[in-house]
């Protein structure tokens, strides 16, 4: 995968020299640009903001710097051998950041990244660049910060550890939270490594057992456990097909109850009760 990203503190990205994604990096499964909008800048104080038009507080990032800036980037990518370019456009306003986009993500080669600043970019850039490939306005949560460089950080480390060989262990995202498939709307559970006994607590039986059927089902009642009391909103919304009988007893007696005229409309369980012990 190529990643490019344009941004006027390139300083901000040096995270991406570390951890998985500096050693995928290092290994040429991920090769990263950092490029600084400043440089497609013609005046001498390098100025990328101007006033909105209609007035307000804040400022706007120009047109042309941006503009120049991801012209140029795309034709290096392209003199490279690289295809399939989709802009990324961090934002609040954007659709939410979850792991079924950042599965998407991660097929994709090349992802181009517009961190902004200020009140956000002319929207007259995003909208030029959506004609030539795909565009994802994406938010990373319901807070504004001051920049989205901490947004490329986030983006790219949840698509990071998906490309193959990033992980040691093909396998270790299949049960992570919302990973696609069984877990898809649910929060994984607890962990826990030696030793057995630490301060006077114990781990949990099952988990000694050596049971893989019995670990299994401990692990997705734990799931159902913690994303009731964490997340109820995602199991509101969770497709029915997605629970069998046991998921449907542990969801009894954590205070659920079928909801026939829900169902219909994608709803299918509502919380009767608090969480019990």
């Amino acid at each position: 995968m190529r990643l490019d990203v344009v941004t006027i503190f390139p300083e901000y990205l040096e995270p991406l020299n570390v951890s998985l994604v500096g050693k995928a990096r290092a290994r040429g499964q991920l090769n990263v640009h950092v490029h600084d909008l400043r440089a497609w800048t013609y005046d001498r104080h390098n100025t990328v903001d101007d006033t909105p038009y209609g007035g307000g507080p804040g400022m706007v990032m120009k047109t042309g710097p941006w503009g120049d800036a991801l012209d140029s980037v795309l034709a290096d990518g392209y003199e490279t051998g690289s295809r399939g370019p989709a802009l990324i456009v961090p934002t609040p306003s954007g659709r939410p950041f979850t792991q079924t986009l950042a599965v998407e993500l991660s097929e994709r080669p090349w992802l181009i990244f517009t961190p902004a600043r200020y009140e956000g970019i002319d929207r007259r850039v995003i909208d030029e660049y959506a004609t030539r490939m795909p565009v994802y306005e994406v938010s990373i949560g319901d807070y504004v910060l001051a920049g989205g460089e901490a947004a490329v950080l986030v983006v790219t480390e949840a698509v990071a550890r998906l490309l193959p060989g990033v992980l040691g262990n093909a396998e270790s995202h299949r049960d992570d939270s919302f990973a696609p498939g069984a877990m898809a709307n649910l929060l994984e559970g607890p962990v826990y490594t030696k030793p057995p006994q630490w301060r006077g607590r114990d781990i949990p039986d099952v988990l000694l057992s050596g049971h893989h059927g019995k670990i299994a089902r401990w692990r997705r009642d734990e799931a159902l456990r913690r994303t009731t009391v964490n997340r109820p909103d995602l199991i509101e919304r969770c497709d029915p097909k997605a629970f069998d009988k046991k998921d449907r007893e542990m969801l009894s007696i954590l205070g659920w109850s079928p909801d026939p005229e829900g169902e219909p409309h994608g709803r299918f369980w509502r919380r009767t009760a608090g969480v019990g012990e």
